[in-house]
């Protein structure tokens, strides 16, 4: 089903989706596994404006895909930042958490598709692949991540118009 909903979601009718309501979205989705490991969530959603162009819900997938990797990478009782802010033509989502980190060697690695630290059975390792997909192909965006222990931050730009702005658009390169 979630395959049929990807392949069809370009047919979709575009629409402008607000991101803080899309994050907040997710998080009521998630909201049993951040209670059972007794989560924090420390939300700080400035920016302005939130909304970009879009077609279908691909973009849920992306946060359900990186706060549940946050709460499963995070101790009892921890906390997650989920902090949104806007730079010229973007729209920035930063997701961190302070569990273990990720080592400098499996860094290169996480984007790839069948590549996994969870244990067998537990992770397909296909989740930070998808979203590396979705973010890059689909909105033009970018994802980054920065980790050392107690401390993993994955950040996604978002272009506002739905189209990556034109400075940043390797076409437009000197």
């Amino acid at each position: 089903m979630a395959v049929k909903k990807f392949a069809y979601d370009e047919r979709s009718p575009a629409k402008e989706l607000d991101v803080h309501d899309s994050l907040q979205s997710t998080l009521t989705i998630l909201g049993h596994k951040l209670r059972i490991k007794q989560i924090e969530v420390d939300k700080r959603f400035n920016a302005s404006p939130s909304t970009i162009n879009t077609r279908g819900s691909a973009l849920s997938q992306v946060w359900t895909n990186l706060i549940d990797n946050a709460v499963d990478a995070s101790p009892q009782g921890a906390r997650i930042e989920i902090a949104t802010s806007n730079e010229p033509g973007w729209l920035t989502v930063s997701i961190t958490d302070h569990g273990t980190g990720i080592s400098p060697e499996t860094l290169p690695h996480i984007f790839e598709a069948f590549f996994t630290t969870k244990p067998q059975g537990s992770g397909t390792g296909l989740g930070l692949e998808i979203v590396h997909r979705i973010v890059t192909q689909k909105f033009g965006g970018t994802i980054e991540v920065e980790s050392e222990p107690g401390n993993t931050r994955f950040q996604v730009r978002l272009p506002l118009n739905g189209a990556a702005p034109a400075a940043a658009s390797p076409a437009n390169a000197d």
